[in-house]
């Protein structure tokens, strides 16, 4: 799955177009490398959300096309 989807379907981030916009900007690392939104995530990938002073690091734990509010936070852990 993309990262921006992944973003989004996890609910990590609201919207998959601030997702594209994150990427762009380069403030989203996968595994200590600056990743575009189309990277491939896959289970075991290190995602690290870097917006304003905040630094948010993700474990991903499963990836999957759609996820309810409740099983979203399923998906990842924070590291």
């Amino acid at each position: 799955m993309r990262l921006d989807k992944y973003l989004k379907v996890s609910r990590l981030v609201k919207r998959r177009t601030v997702a594209n916009e994150l990427c762009d900007a380069k403030h989203i690392d996968v595994n200590g490398k600056t990743a575009r939104a189309s990277y491939e995530v896959k289970v075991g990938d290190i995602i690290e959300i870097r917006v304003g002073g905040n630094v948010t690091k993700a474990c991903v734990l499963s990836v999957a096309e759609h996820a309810t509010k409740e099983d979203a936070s399923s998906m990842y852990r924070l590291c």
